[in-house]
């Protein structure tokens, strides 16, 4: 287990705090501002400005929020400052994923094609950071911009996903297939154009994004970059952010009507209590079609359902 510490303004902490708004605990520790529980990892942030990431995936995850005060494993710098100049008016794929830390709701990964002479035009329609955007906003945009740019949208069910970690594959290798395989689909749909460059949401530092497709027939590597905050950088991660979401929405409300029940976003205390609900309704061999099988949801679900 790994231990990573920044130091941030009291600004990147409420902007922390809302990322993760569906994975806030309730119980926090005195001088702390929040305490969000993640699949891979604990985030504990305090008054002190100092934000403590607890698990296997602390140092990826804090890499997202920027460089460590301390950290208990040696960090690879991730190769932001490797990016194009100017690349915000660059022709781009960008790609981006949802879902990955929900308990219910499949894993959706879109990569899109943006390019320069269509910036106008979405900026119009409305595209931006979709963290600042509500469902159905997001809906609104979504269905306007499928149609005038070219996507590939890829969405892992979970009783595939629970079929994958069980043979002992990790979300980050998931990720990073889907997003190579997304982005090669767009390459075929735009050719025999070729983009400026292709940028990914940073999920992983490209050293172990890569290492992921090892063995792949198709890796795409070319002109390929990573940033953190990506849908800020380029419009291209900003579509395939909303498109992405936009498709994991839908997906949501069809297992909700599967299910029976209205489930819940995130991985908080409300999601153990439906999925209970779940477990009483359709039997604890449901979960593995509607959740996420090992995250610790499962157990307090079943400890609540007195299973």
């Amino acid at each position: 287990m790994s231990n990573t510490v920044l130091k941030c303004t009291p600004g990147t902490i409420e902007k922390m705090k809302l990322q993760y708004k569906n994975q806030l605990q309730d119980k926090v520790p005195q001088g702390g501002v929040f305490v969000a529980k993640l699949p891979s990892c604990t985030i504990t942030a305090y008054k002190s400005g100092k934000v403590l990431f607890q698990g296997n995936g602390a140092t990826v995850e804090a890499e997202k929020w920027g460089s460590s005060e301390t950290s208990t494993k040696k960090k690879t710098v991730a190769k932001n400052s490797g990016l194009p100049p100017h690349i915000g008016t660059l022709s781009m794929i960008g790609s981006d994923e949802v879902g990955t830390g929900d308990y219910f709701g499949p894993m959706t990964v879109v990569a899109a094609y943006v390019s320069k002479d269509k910036f106008a035009l979405l900026k119009e329609l409305g595209v931006k950071d979709s963290k600042d955007l509500n469902d159905k906003q997001i809906c609104e945009i979504a269905e306007s911009i499928i149609h005038v740019i070219p996507y590939s949208l890829l969405i892992l069910h979970n009783e595939k996903y629970n079929e994958l970690q069980a043979k002992g594959m990790t979300q980050g290798k998931m990720k990073a297939l889907l997003h190579n395989q997304a982005i090669g689909h767009v390459l075929r749909k735009i050719a025999p154009a070729t983009p400026d460059g292709i940028l990914i949401d940073q999920f992983a530092v490209p050293d172990v994004y890569f290492k992921h497709l090892s063995g792949q027939k198709e890796i795409i590597k070319d002109n390929v970059y990573f940033s953190t905050k990506a849908e800020g950088v380029h419009l291209s991660v900003a579509a395939a952010s909303i498109i992405a979401r936009y498709s994991f929405i839908k997906e949501f409300d069809k297992l909700s009507e599967k299910a029976g029940l209205e489930l819940k976003k995130g991985a908080g205390a409300q999601v153990d209590v439906v999925a209970a609900k779940l477990i009483k309704k359709q039997g604890i061999g449901s979960l593995r079609n509607f959740t996420k099988l090992h995250f610790a949801n499962t157990e307090k679900a079943k400890k609540i359902a007195g299973v």
